[in-house]
């Protein structure tokens, strides 16, 4: 049986027990056909589990027959590309810059270059810092829980300090604490530009198309993670203290993501203060709980931008996500074209209570752990495609990264044309969790609960396990996954089995020993995004061409013949763009933040940014900004 999505799915061989055993060497699926599953588990039990999955039948082709139909989500077809022209997998981007506005950018690039610029731009980042708009999971709605109001400083001190912004573009709340702010191009016929972050802190040939086809958006998010109070004593500099040391930025929500939300509006000031007026109406959208899931922010605002603008209404989205990977001699720029699928699956087991000292062979923890222990020992097979972003941000990296061996980057090079070159790629790189990460589902168990007492027996135990699924799976894959990968730790233990709603009472015995539920933990199952087109697309051409002309012209290199390649990039988490699908075909995450900016990364202690990073971001809402407002080929 073939699913709607592309996915060969062989009911039969899933029914006799199809899930590859660790260790065990798979065939390499179909590479040039996009319709093969990296997911699909294909070895064959033997013996009696052969026989126990055959008694199952009945009971197993229901739930199966259930989880193969997988809703067929709009994606971008990219080509098959196995030419052996490396340009033709990665095109060349040119440096985009103003022209009707250059005299305007000049005037700019002078201020931004000056210490009472700098030093005022590293405060203002530093001022929202210090504001604590942390996320939790368990916050009620707004209104009904008071670790809300912080957010109403931080719109204070928004007001209060872009005071252009404040009196030119209209603002609007979105469920009290959510902004969106509308900058009114002269020109209605345009696409708008979204740009869009988030207020709080919680973390690689042009087309000539009309002018009258483009609006831009830019979503950001003002909440943050929240900082653990016992590792408070091991900050350089308090968490919210927003101090800048002369070189970075300290404090939570500096790398993530305030730097996005100030960067672009003191871009806007700026430009408001130089009397600059667009002819494409810009939205800025800020969302208040996307480190929880945008279940308040994100979704408010996507209700609100589709009501007053429309589907598919905006020439582009740029938001937080993809970075760059800067070295003295090269830099590669990853904008995210792509974001993996999300599902958590809970593991709950029941069995029968009572006092320890009479305890029976397996309790429901020691029954979870075996359970925890099979998923581990089964993980998903990661693959390559090669009309995935991440095969094209391997042969871009290849042209210019210094630090790749040569014996890797020939693999590379043959992988586009030589399916055993690509399955050797596969086994070299997918040493490396995080390439593995990249090109397939990953799962990982976070959350473990079980018992009340010393001498009782746990009646109940569950786990949680995190999945972030690859652009070429699906829920519905990965749920087949699991219950194929689980049923023989069923059967072992004897349980009754609630498979995602499919009741699987076995006939094994007449009385079970437990019984397994596996459920959406959050009811938030999530498909892989749409693929925004990197080939031939206005819209990436005008944001590669942005980040090169802001790299090569950056004081931070002073060299414009640096080497720079802008190639494709995956987000392996998610942002509140999942809300926004409908918004527009072309949605970008980029920060345009290196990973060697960042102090130590986000989400965790010691989070800062390098300040003169800042500048440039400060640089890149500028530019992208004066591109779109006069570009001919969006």
């Amino acid at each position: 049986m073939t699913s709607k999505v592309g996915y060969n799915i062989d009911l039969e061989k899933r029914l006799q027990g199809s899930v590859p055993k660790k260790g065990h060497t798979q065939a390499h699926p179909t590479l040039l056909s996009s319709t093969s599953s990296s997911d699909d588990p294909r070895d064959v039990l033997q013996g009696e589990d052969r026989a126990w999955f055959s008694h199952w039948k009945p009971f197993l082709a229901g739930l199966l027959l259930s989880l193969v139909v997988v809703q067929q989500f709009p994606r971008s077809e990219q080509p098959v590309i196995c030419s052996p022209n490396a340009s033709s997998v990665c095109p060349a981007a040119s440096p985009i810059a103003p022209s009707v506005h250059a005299d305007l950018l000049k005037q700019l690039e002078i201020s931004y270059a000056t210490e009472g610029f700098k030093i005022n731009s590293f405060a203002l980042l530093g001022g929202a810092v210090k504001i604590p708009t942390e996320m939790f999971d368990d916050m009620k709605v707004p209104g009904q829980d008071p670790r809300w109001d912080v957010f109403n400083q931080l719109h204070g001190y928004i007001d209060s300090h872009f005071i252009q912004v404040y009196r030119e573009l209209r603002k609007t709340t979105i469920n009290t604490y959510g902004l969106v702010y509308h900058w009114q191009g002269s020109n209605p016929d345009l696409k708008p530009l979204l740009l869009t972050a988030h207020q709080g802190q919680s973390f690689p040939s042009l087309l000539q198309t009309s002018l009258e086809e483009l609006k831009v958006l830019h979503v950001i998010y003002v909440d943050v993670v929240p900082v653990e109070p016992l590792t408070v004593d091991t900050w350089l500099y308090p968490p919210f203290s927003g101090t800048w040391d002369g070189k970075w930025i300290w404090g939570r929500g500096s790398c993530d993501d305030k730097p996005g939300l100030i960067g672009s509006l003191t871009a806007i000031e700026k430009l408001l203060e130089k009397g600059f007026k667009p002819q494409r109406t810009i939205v800025l959208a800020f969302g208040i709980d996307e480190e929880r899931g945008g279940i308040v922010g994100g979704t408010g605002i996507r209700d609100y931008l589709l009501s007053a603008y429309g589907p598919n209404a905006f020439a582009l989205l740029i938001d937080e996500g993809g970075t760059l990977e800067a070295h003295s001699d090269g830099v590669i720029a990853t904008p995210a074209v792509a974001e993996k699928g999300h599902f958590d699956l809970r593991m709950s087991i029941s069995t029968p209570g009572g006092h320890s000292s009479v305890p029976p062979e397996h309790t429901s923890i020691g029954i979870l752990a075996a359970l925890i222990a099979e998923l581990e020992a089964n993980p998903f097979t990661p693959h390559l495609y090669r009309n995935e972003p991440y095969f094209t941000a391997l042969q871009c990296q290849a042209l210019v990264d210094p630090e790749m061996d040569d014996e890797l980057r020939d693999l590379i090079g043959k992988a586009r044309y030589s399916d055993k070159a690509l399955a050797d790629l596969e086994e070299r790189l997918f040493r490396n969790p995080l390439s593995r990460a990249l090109a397939g589902t990953t799962q990982a168990t976070d959350i473990v609960h079980g018992g009340v007492k010393t001498n009782a027996l746990p009646e109940n135990a569950f786990a949680i396990v995190n999945h972030r699924i690859a652009g070429h799976s699906s829920v519905s894959t990965v749920k087949t996954h699991i219950a194929a990968v689980l049923l023989p730790i069923v059967k072992k233990f004897n349980l009754s089995l609630d498979a995602f709603g499919e009741s699987l009472n076995g006939e094994l015995s007449q009385k079970t020993s437990g019984h397994l539920k596996l459920s959406d933990a959050w009811g938030t199952a999530l498909e892989p995004a749409p693929v925004t087109p990197w080939l031939k697309n206005p819209a990436y051409d005008l944001l590669a061409g942005t980040i090169l002309n802001v790299v090569k012209t950056s004081a931070r290199w002073n060299n414009p013949d640096i080497p720079v390649i802008v190639a494709p990039g995956t987000m392996t988490g998610n942002t509140d763009t999942r809300y926004y699908w409908n918004l527009t075909q072309n949605i970008f995450r980029y920060g345009h933040v290196s990973r060697f900016d960042k102090y130590n990364g986000a989400h965790t202690v010691n989070e800062a940014i390098l300040a003169d990073a800042f500048i440039d971001l400060i640089r890149f809402f500028t530019i992208v900004i004066l591109n779109a407002d006069e570009s001919k080929i969006l």
